[in-house]
């Protein structure tokens, strides 16, 4: 099973790349996975989670997995996380674009938000502790969480090839301390 998987998110990474749609038939993706439309539907309900799983798996198997180091949690490894993601999300940037933009837009960017989350609330109480609220703790961690993946998304989907990942880093990095200051 892991192996149809693994093709087929290979497949789709290769079609919605190639034809920079996700509007692609399920006969497509299986016939480019070298597998049957009934292997596919017994692994996903439909096309577009099968894309989704395929965006996440690729985040997660180049960044995400690839990623962690034992650094601890310092502002220098925290913009080298960010400059890693932003570097993956340009190599990939025409895959991305049309995740971002395709059929399955709302939830493919409702899963990176709530991927990445949880960094931001770690930012959010490292930089006010137990002075927030934690309904203030939600809605800021909420609020950043949304804005970056707007900075973000508007960076991928509006940008000209090649994409700077420093020039994202620098920006994110410039505004942390603004947004997670003001709630003080």
């Amino acid at each position: 099973m892991r192996r149809s998987r693994a093709a087929l998110f290979a497949a789709a990474v290769q079609l919605v790349t190639e034809r920079q749609t996700t509007a692609i038939s399920v006969s497509d993706l299986a016939d480019a996975a070298d597998m049957s439309r009934r292997v596919v539907y017994q692994q996903f309900q439909d096309r577009d989670t099968l894309l989704l799983e395929a965006a996440l798996d690729l985040l997660r198997r180049e960044h995400l997995d690839g990623s962690r180091t034992d650094d601890g949690d310092t502002p220098d490894s925290r913009a080298a996380s960010v400059l890693g993601l932003a570097a993956h999300f340009a190599q990939h940037q025409t895959f991305y674009r049309t995740m971002l933009t395709g059929t399955c837009a709302y939830a493919f960017n409702k899963e990176l938000c709530g991927l990445f989350a949880p960094f931001n609330r770690q930012i959010v109480l490292q930089r006010h502790g137990p002075d927030l609220a934690p309904e203030i703790v939600d809605d800021l961690t909420d609020f950043l969480t949304g804005g970056v993946a707007a900075i973000v998304h508007t960076w991928i989907v509006d940008g000209t090839a090649p994409l700077d990942p420093a020039d994202l880093t620098t920006r994110l990095a410039r505004l942390l301390p603004l947004v997670a200051g003001a709630a003080g």
